[in-house]
């Protein structure tokens, strides 16, 4: 009747910081928590959480973050060091680095990825 598995919370589950809808932002964010995005951010984003960009968000900025949900746009290099998904309403320009990495269809991604989990040795190709 009751289930004793604990689950992993879903990236943003807990939102620490949100920049809404009619709201834009020039400078560097720097957070511990988990970031919503549904206004506009250029600059520097570093969290040691999550990010989420909703629908409307549209971000200058390089990311650097533990993990990311994008619906929106980002412009510049997102580095994700566990998960970064982009969903079928993202745009992505610029460079990505994740642990894991999925791409909804219809998202547009233009740039470089390189995967860090799970690497395997090319020597033994």
């Amino acid at each position: 009747m009751f289930c004793s598995k604990k689950q992993a919370a879903p990236i943003g589950d807990q939102v620490a910081t949100i920049i809404g809808k009619e709201t834009s932002f020039k400078g560097n964010i720097t957070s511990q928590g988990t970031i919503r995005i549904d206004g506009q951010h250029e600059g520097e984003l570093t969290t040691d959480g999550d990010l989420v960009v909703g629908e409307s968000g549209k971000l200058t900025s390089q990311v650097k973050v533990r993990s990311a949900l994008i619906a929106g746009i980002v412009k510049g290099n997102i580095e994700a060091s566990d998960k970064l998904e982009l969903l079928s309403s993202a745009k992505v320009y610029g460079d990505i680095k994740a642990g894991t990495l999925t791409i909804g269809e219809g998202a547009v991604f233009r740039g470089a990825c390189h995967m860090s989990k799970d690497t395997i040795d090319e020597s033994n190709n």
